[in-house]
């Protein structure tokens, strides 16, 4: 009886979550409360796209990504940027808003978009262990970060989508400090 109890509780927590509850302005409020956003489109040349790769030893779909940058203070400085990675997690997109720090650090994870069945969605104390985290060799399934028992597929592509949007934040960084 318990179990059967336990199994609907679960059940009825997965299907909330996979219809992500917060839209990308109210995830951007939360997590940059006060400060003022540009969103724009990034377009990645090949070049900058082969570094993504490389860096987050992804493969990375596209070239375009939706990018937010976070503003506060008279002179406008920048207290973090968000972007958006779609992909597929099993048969169908997913889509996250990956915030990161001005270090290049996640700041926070959130689903957005969510096409695959319930009990695929990551679960949000789960994408919390990548809070901190900077692009860096621990930044792997089994390593710096537990798996999701049974998930495998939401395990790697979320992880996958950390790596590319960490790796796109840098090749962008130093491109903007090239003259």
């Amino acid at each position: 009886m318990r179990l059967l109890a336990a199994g609907r509780l679960l059940g009825a927590t997965a299907a909330a979550a996979a219809q992500p509850g917060i839209s990308r302005e109210e995830a951007l409020a939360a997590v940059f409360p006060g400060a003022a956003i540009d969103a724009d489109r990034v377009y990645l040349t090949e070049d900058q796209r082969d570094a993504v790769a490389a860096l987050s030893r992804q493969e990375v779909p596209g070239r375009i990504y939706a990018r937010y940058v976070a503003r506060r203070g008279g002179g406008g400085a920048v207290v973090g940027r968000a972007y958006v990675d779609t992909h597929v997690v099993r048969t169908k997109r997913e889509s996250l808003l990956i915030s990161v720090d001005p270090r290049g650090r996640v700041l926070r994870i959130d689903v957005t978009a969510f096409l695959e069945p319930p009990e695929y969605v990551a679960p949000e104390p789960w994408l919390r262990q990548y809070d901190r985290r900077p692009l860096d060799d621990d930044l792997a399934i089994q390593r710096a970060i537990r798996p999701i028992a049974g998930a495998t597929l939401t395990n790697r592509a979320v992880n996958g989508a950390v790596r590319r949007v960490l790796a796109l934040d840098r090749v962008l960084q130093a491109g903007a400090q090239q003259p």
